[in-house]
């Protein structure tokens, strides 16, 4: 998609009820959307399903540029914050998106909306929401919603990890909010060996392997 296609789809996106609080900080948040298409005057097409987003985490340019995924030209802008920031903490996100259902109406725009607003009264989920978008790039409407509701979240979950002092850097440049998350994950391979790649993922885009390895190989002693 050129980017003047990409600037209409974001033209034509409008996020008819947005969710009603912000991305929890501390926990996992779900999201349940519904992105409503025209066909034609009074046929519409109406797709439901779910957003599950991580809880945030907290990294920094010199842990971004060790995961996998970058295009080159975004590893080249990584690198570039890497040796400028090293150890400037940022907030990532991670999503997954779970596709439910479609559904063809025969009913015109409007009143499709009306009917999910109607519904969504009913259910009382501050986080369900309603977009509405163009058949061909419903999908890339729902990701524009995704992008404004981490902008719209980001302001929020920077104040409160800042409020706890988890942006604090120690001595190796690593987040107070990140050890946390490590001393987490200790814990979860502690119950179940079997996430101790993840565990040695982590600690490797941290550079922290090192530090660490006594007490990750202990893991397996004590068994």
């Amino acid at each position: 998609m050129d980017d003047n296609k990409l600037k209409d789809v974001m033209e034509h996106t409008v996020l008819v009820r947005p969710p009603q609080q912000a991305l929890a900080t501390f926990g996992d948040s779900v999201i349940d959307y519904w992105v409503v298409t025209e066909l034609a005057g009074s046929v519409c097409v109406v797709r439901d399903g779910r957003v599950l987003a991580q809880k945030p985490r907290i990294i920094t340019p010199s842990y971004l540029v060790n995961l996998e995924g970058f295009s080159s030209a975004a590893r080249q802008y990584v690198e570039t914050l890497r040796r400028e920031h090293p150890h400037e903490p940022g907030v990532f996100y991670k999503y997954k998106n779970e596709f439910r259902n479609m559904e063809v109406v025969s009913e015109g725009v409007s009143q499709v909306i009306d009917n999910l607003n109607a519904r969504l009264d009913e259910q009382h989920n501050p986080l369900s929401t309603i977009i509405r978008g163009e058949e061909e790039t419903w999908d890339v409407s729902l990701m524009v919603f995704i992008y404004h509701l981490t902008r719209a979240s980001l302001h929020t979950n920077v104040a409160e990890f800042r409020s706890r002092g988890f942006l604090d850097i120690d001595s190796r440049g690593v987040p107070r909010g990140a050890q946390q998350h490590l001393e987490e994950m200790f814990e979860w391979v502690s119950r179940d060996l079997k996430l101790a790649p993840q565990l040695v993922a982590e600690l490797n885009r941290w550079g922290l392997f090192a530090d660490y390895q006594d007490r990750f190989f202990a893991l397996f002693h004590e068994r």
